[in-house]
C-alpha cells in the first residue's frame, strides 16, 4: 500500500515521502496518529503543494538554527556559579537544564535542555566543553567555566598607548599614575 507521510516517522521516512507499507501498519499505526494518508490522485496533487510550503518552513528553521549557532559561538564561554565542598567538589552537579537556562539569559531566546550535550558529568570546578545541537547539521561548541559561589573574576590590566613624537610607547597604569601625580 502506498502512503504519503504527513510527519517524520523514524525508520520509515520524512514528511512528504511516499512509502510502501503493509495494510495493517497503515490502519493501526499511521492513520490513527495522522502520520500518513493513502496515496491517491487527489492526495498526490496536494502533496506537491504541501512540499513547497514544507521546504520554505525547513529553510527558515535551518536559517534560525544557523543564526542561533553564530550567537552561541560569539559567546565562547559561560561562567556558572555553584556551591563547593572540600577539594573543589560540587554539591550535586551542573545539569543540562542549568546550562540551557544560562544560555537563555545570555541569548534572550529559548534553548531546550535536550539540545545541550556534555562529554560527562560536571561535578567539579574547572572548564568543560559543551556542544549545543540545534539541528541535525548545525552544532555549536562553547566552554562552561564552573566557579565557586561568590567568586569574582579578575579583570586584565589595561595598557595606555601614548603617542610621543610619532613613536608609540606603551605605559603601564602605574607609570601613568606616577606621571600624573608629579604634575
Amino acid at each position: 500500500m502506498k502512503v504519503i507521510l504527513q510527519h517524520n516517522v523514524q525508520k520509515l521516512g520524512k514528511a512528504g515521502d511516499i512509502v510502501e507499507t503493509s495494510d495493517g501498519y497503515f490502519r493501526n499505526f499511521l492513520q490513527p496518529r495522522k502520520l500518513g494518508v493513502l496515496a491517491t490522485d487527489g492526495t498526490l496533487k496536494k502533496r506537491e503543494e504541501d512540499l513547497e510550503v514544507l521546504k520554505k518552513k525547513a529553510e527558515q528553521a535551518h536559517q534560525a538554527s544557523v543564526d542561533t549557532s553564530e550567537k552561541i559561538n560569539t559567546l565562547g564561554m559561560i561562567r556558572l556559579m555553584a556551591k563547593v565542598g572540600e577539594g573543589g567538589k560540587l554539591y550535586g552537579k551542573i545539569t543540562n537544564k542549568e546550562i540551557a537556562q544560562e544560555l537563555e539569559k545570555k541569548l534572550g531566546m529559548p534553548i531546550d535542555k535536550r539540545m545541550v550535550k556534555t562529554a560527562g558529568d560536571i561535578n567539579a570546578l574547572g572548564s568543560y566543553k559543551v556542544s549545543v545541537k540545534l539541528a541535525s547539521d548545525v552544532q555549536s561548541e562553547l566552554t562552561i567555566e564552573v566557579q565557586p559561589e561568590g567568586y569574582v573574576a579578575p579583570e586584565p590590566k589595561q595598557l595606555a598607548v601614548v603617542s610621543a613624537g610619532g613613536a608609540d610607547q606603551a605605559q603601564s597604569d602605574d607609570q601613568v599614575e606616577a606621571a600624573e601625580s608629579h604634575e
